[in-house]
């Protein structure tokens, strides 16, 4: 059972800080501050890791492998994989990691690859991610094409980049026969996207009640580290009523259409506070059967998002409050009762935050420090909302690469250099789960969840 961590508020000088994200999901102000420092251990760890020879060679290994990587992004890309159909891009990315030396890995029953890289006992079992599901519908050209020093295809950063990352890792880990202290449960998960609804990462943590934390890879900014998973609650509403002749039926029969129109004008009059940010929206509306037809349905779809559960819940009971006043001001307009609205929950991320002195947010930013980059923390809707919101630690950092144009078909990655974003993100790892010989985990194990 899920449980959704309230936000505590910020001082307003740490919510100044601003830098341009490249990221759909992701805010781009700060939304904690960046410790000042981190502890001795931390540090410690990341030192030694980087003056470590083995670690130094593997990082090597990463960079030499750049090119094959960008050549299976290219594949991966062109393997269609939109929302509820993600089962080729799955079979190939399987077909990659058992290749690499994952032999048990599987497809899921809700549709998600995971393989298991065991470490050498007794350490944490982290969770490391990409998502194999694009915004994009079946159909849509994925084609890759080159120009300007940039790869053009809709999917290509998010998430088809996080996706070669991991295989990339995978490949590096097992050609330099690296032992890690934890085990690397590596997962492309289904869902992430749009009415997905968070489906694969949220069975991933039904199935493995033992996981100790999460870093998941999007399209994200050098030095940037997502902390804050942004809730949001999506409902379907439908009004129905009799209908009947625009003329004939006039004043006798209420209208779907204007009952739903009189909720919109009321929903749109509902106060959110600007922090924490809370915002709203009727993104659909449909519905009646002609222009001669009193309306007898109508439908609308409602976002509803909050950095805080408290807020989102206090916005949501307004808008349901102001769906139920319109039905009752449209019947009343025609002094009947034929008119009615019903409301579906379709979509529900829980949200909350990982705390900013927590070892996997230390590590994030030591790891960051050791490749030149200030880190900036940041919220957005991502797969860490659901370990999050269980209070198991979780981040979401980049891969590499420049990315621009997320959810759009103009979707593009400059891949130059994108090596150094994939170095960088997996000494982040290695620290947390610890490499043999070299360093132990840092983090911390925790005991097993039960269902």
């Amino acid at each position: 059972m899920s449980r959704s961590l309230r936000l505590a508020p910020f001082a307003p000088l740490f919510l100044a800080a601003l830098c341009a994200a490249n990221s759909v999901h992701a805010q781009s102000n700060a939304v904690a501050p960046t410790p000042a420092q981190v502890s001795p251990e931390v540090d410690r760890t990341y030192t030694q890791l980087m003056a470590s020879p083995a670690i130094q060679k593997l990082l090597d290994a990463v960079k030499a492998d750049h090119e094959r990587a960008v050549d299976e992004l290219k594949t991966l890309t062109e393997i269609e994989a939109p929302p509820f159909k993600e089962q080729k891009r799955a079979e190939a990315f399987l077909a990659r990691m058992k290749a690499l030396g994952l032999a048990d890995a599987k497809i899921d029953a809700e549709g998600n690859v995971v393989g298991l890289r065991k470490g050498v006992g007794n350490g944490p079992k982290l969770l490391i991610s990409a998502h194999l599901d694009t915004v994009f519908p079946a159909g849509t050209d994925v084609k890759v094409k080159e120009r300007d020093g940039r790869l053009h295809a809709p999917g290509i950063a998010d998430d088809t980049r996080g996706l070669t990352v991991l295989l990339s890792w995978l490949k590096v880990l097992n050609d330099n026969k690296v032992q890690t202290a934890g085990d690397l449960l590596i997962v492309a998960n289904v869902g992430e996207e749009e009415l997905g609804n968070l489906r694969g990462i949220k069975a991933i943590f039904r199935d493995h009640l033992d996981i100790d934390g999460m870093v998941g890879l999007e399209p994200s900014p050098d030095g940037h580290v997502l902390v804050l998973g942004t809730a949001s609650h999506r409902y379907e509403v439908n009004f129905k009523g009799p209908g009947g002749h625009s003329f004939g039926a006039f004043g006798q029969v209420p209208s779907a259409i204007h009952g739903m129109g009189r909720a919109i004008a009321r929903i749109a009059e509902v106060r959110t506070p600007s922090f924490p940010k809370t915002t709203f929206t009727v993104g659909t509306v449909g519905g009646g059967t002609s222009v001669n037809t009193i309306a007898p349905d109508a439908r609308m779809a409602i976002d509803i998002r909050s950095d805080d559960m408290a807020s989102l819940l206090e916005t949501e009971k307004k808008i349901l409050a102001a769906i139920d006043e319109a039905v009752v001001e449209e019947n009343k307009r025609w002094n009947v009762t034929t008119l009615s609205a019903s409301h579906k929950l379709i979509g529900d991320r829980p949200g909350g935050r990982t705390p900013t002195d927590s070892v996997i947010v230390e590590a994030a930013t030591r790891s960051n420090t050791a490749f030149g980059h200030k880190t900036l923390l940041r919220g957005g809707s991502t797969d860490a909302n659901v370990p999050i919101s269980l209070g198991i630690p979780a981040i979401i950092i980049g891969g590499g690469g420049k990315s621009s144009g997320s959810h759009a078909l103009s979707e593009s990655i400059d891949v130059t250099d994108a090596w150094k974003g994939a170095q960088n993100s997996l000494v982040t790892v290695l620290g947390l789960v610890g490499v043999q010989g070299v360093t132990p985990a840092l983090l911390p194990k925790r005991p097993a969840r039960t269902k």
